[in-house]
Formats: structure tokens, sequence, C-alpha cells
């Protein structure tokens, strides 16, 4: 059965890029892209490795902003219309909330190509990971 409404997260990697090609080509129905900002906890900071601070946050917004809008553009030059949607959160639990809170059937997503070495998985392919084992509707890795 074909999806009503597909999920495509993007996090400004080329792989999403390429699932909303993906996406955009392959399905006949309502798309929504979603970015998730990622909020710095004091762990991420630990050794100042990263500061926190409000300029980050700003930084962060403005970024996600952008790749919805590039996403919006690539859409509209394929003839298409997206929804978008930007949360904050750790980015598996999120793309399957906002999933399954607002009826999408099927998510369409990168992943991460290359070495398949455990360290790489889990620094690179630990959302497409999480939400292929956690999601309760089809999801498709676009690699």
């Amino acid at each position: 059965m074909a999806p009503s409404h597909v999920l495509v997260p993007l996090d400004g990697s080329p792989l999403a890029d390429d699932a909303l090609v993906h996406a955009l080509e392959t399905f006949e129905c309502r798309v929504t892209v979603l970015n998730v900002v990622t909020p710095m906890d004091r762990s991420m900071s630990e050794g100042g490795i990263l500061e926190p601070g409000p300029e980050r946050e700003t930084a962060a917004r403005e970024r996600a902003e952008t790749i919805i809008e590039r996403a919006r553009t690539r859409a509209t030059e394929s003839g298409r219309d997206v929804e978008t949607a930007i949360e904050t959160g750790d980015p598996a639990e999120t793309i399957v909330e906002h999933a399954t809170d607002n009826d999408v059937d099927h998510i369409v997503m990168g992943g991460h190509g290359g070495d398949r070495h455990e360290l790489t998985r889990r620094l690179l392919g630990t959302v497409a990971t999480d939400v292929v084992g956690s999601a309760p509707m089809t999801v498709t890795v676009v690699r």
C-alpha cells in the first residue's frame, strides 16, 4: 500500500538530501521535512569541548532554518510542496515521536555509508539505526 504521508528527516548531509530527492521522486503524497536541533547538555561541554550558550543555540536554529529552506527550494524545483518542521530533542526519539504524532506512515532518511566498523556505526549511523529499530512504520534508509 502506498503511503499517504512521508517524513524526511534532514541533517544537512548529502545522504539526507538524497533521501529527500528519493521521497519526492518516489511518493505522490504529503511530504514533511524535519530538522531536529539537538540541545547541548553538560556532557558536551565537559572539558571545554563545546561551550553552551545562547549564541550556540541561535546558530543551531539558524542552521536548521537554512536546511529546511534548502529542502523547500529543492521541492519547489521538482514541482512539489513540502511541509516543514523544526523540533528540539534527541534526533532518533524526536523523529519517531514526530512521525507517530503526525500520522506519518513512512520515513525516508539518509544513512551513512562506508565502513561497517562498529565505531563508524556508532558515530555516524546511530540515528538511522535507532529509528529503524523503534519506528512503528516503514523506514527507508537511502545510501
